[in-house]
């Protein structure tokens, strides 16, 4: 098989390839290039799942970031099993047509406990204490420790949270750059998600973006050399692009206020309790998977829904076949945003009740997506002493909160997870193997197969 290397930038699109991206400019002038109808919902581990098996989540079962987990009545975020994959992975294809095929799966998700030869990916270190430490894991297990003595620690808290940077890619790039010197693996796969955090921080439009294009120019210009050099292929592709929002629509807080959610109180804090909410939404951008526990309600909670000012549509039974999502994961009924809204998880009605993860960065604690864990509480004064005091106390081993994060949704300007009117907002793909590439829009599980066409040793043909 040939030596294949992909390049995940998140959040690139067709229209953000130009002036403030002059490699890749100028490499997709000698490539060919095409857009990506987005899988729904358009949001990371679902994509990354359609684009490695070729399948939809009905078939896949990635239905989201997370889902209502239904036989513990929780619902998760962020879980890190390959397991949870329903369908082979495009490495398990490869292997079976080549067994000396090896991959390495640099922080693409669900990467632990999976068929992968070599993987990384963040995996923090939980004290008894309640700090948490940044750190990663890999397979083999020794690699974790390599990587850090020429890295040094990955650095987790660059990689999300108000304080991210290009630090979190740069290292991944370096990481992949060592694993391949180690191992030479015939396919690499490598997330970079620089472009994720300023692109819902401020909009596709704000001007500050021009430096994160050329932040991220500069890391695939030293991959795509590093790579090529060896003789390898490289695609670059993008899971979705980000829209410009303006809207954050409650739809927990409509839910509650009709009767239909369930609160604990604890502490003086209001505490969602799915497991015996009559129904409830768990927001994941632009998409929110709402649980229905009688089917009696199904059709008043979908009216309900759908008057909501920021909805576009509400999805229930087959309708969710529309987008290839009607798994058993999947909520009794879908909502998808309009273009210019998002949804949040809130649940609260009076901040002063919000739990005390809403005002940190938690993505486990939190009953869905968070985009405004990247800010800063504006009404903090003086946050960078009191950012160093707090990790100071946790350095020395006190308890103490890391209660920044503010609760002002319409601080995000950005966000994704719908299909964009606009295909210039549309994920892209790009490689020089010009003639492995249709000359038409692809669909999200079409990338599989251009993956799997790259590998794939070109068959002779005799005079």
């Amino acid at each position: 098989m040939r030596k294949t290397v992909v390049l995940n930038v998140v959040g690139l699109s067709g229209s953000l390839i130009g002036n403030n991206t002059p490699f890749l400019k100028q490499w997709a002038a000698g490539a060919r290039n095409a857009t990506i109808q987005p899988a729904m919902p358009a949001v990371t581990c679902s994509v990354q799942a359609t684009y490695l098996t070729g399948k939809w989540p009905e078939e896949h079962g990635i239905v989201g970031n997370g889902w209502y987990f239904k036989d513990e009545c929780e619902i998760k975020f962020w879980r890190q099993s390959n397991k949870l994959i329903l369908s082979p992975k495009i490495w398990e294809v490869a292997k079976a047509m080549d067994p000396n095929f090896t991959v390495s799966n640099m922080c693409w998700w669900y990467n632990m406990y999976s068929s992968a030869d070599y993987s990384l990916t963040p995996r923090p270190q939980y004290l008894a204490d309640g700090r948490k430490l940044p750190d990663c894991y890999t397979q083999p297990a020794d690699l974790r420790d390599t990587l850090q003595a020429k890295l040094g620690t990955f650095p987790l808290f660059n990689y999300w949270g108000p304080m991210t940077s290009i630090k979190s890619s740069k290292w991944i790039a370096d990481a992949s750059k060592i694993t391949d010197d180690l191992y030479d693996p015939k396919l690499t796969l490598i997330y970079l998600p620089h472009l994720d955090y300023n692109l819902q921080r401020f909009g596709p439009r704000d001007p500050r973006i021009a430096t994160d294009l050329q932040e991220i120019d500069a890391v695939c210009a030293d991959l795509i050399n590093f790579y090529e050099a060896k003789g390898a292929q490289v695609i670059v592709l993008s899971e979705y692009g980000i829209s410009e929002v303006s809207r954050p629509v409650h739809l927990n807080r409509v839910l509650r206020r009709k009767g239909y959610i369930a609160l604990r109180e604890e502490r003086g804090t209001e505490l969602l309790d799915a497991g015996v909410s009559k129904a409830f939404a768990v927001a994941d951008h632009q998409v929110a998977h709402i649980y229905v526990n009688n089917p009696a309600d199904i059709a008043d909670v979908k009216d309900l829904i759908a008057h909501v000012p920021g909805v576009q549509e509400v999805l229930e039974g087959d309708e969710r076949d529309k987008y290839r999502m009607a798994h058993d994961r999947c909520g009794d009924l879908v909502a998808i945003a309009n273009k210019d809204s998002w949804f949040t998880y809130y649940f609260w009605l009076d901040d002063t009740k919000a739990p005390d993860y809403a005002r940190m960065v938690d993505i486990h604690k939190k009953p869905g997506f968070d985009p405004v864990e990247m800010f800063i509480d504006p009404t903090i004064r003086f946050p960078k002493p009191l950012l160093g005091l707090k990790l100071l106390k946790k350095k020395l081993g006190f308890r103490t909160l890391m209660d920044v994060i503010p609760l002002d949704a319409t601080l995000v300007k950005g966000s994704h997870g719908r299909v964009p009117e606009d295909k210039g907002e549309w994920p892209v793909l790009l490689t020089r193997q010009k003639e492995l590439l249709p000359e038409t829009d692809l669909l999200a599980t079409d990338v599989f197969n251009v993956i799997l066409q790259h590998l794939k040793e070109p068959e002779l043909v005799l005079n």
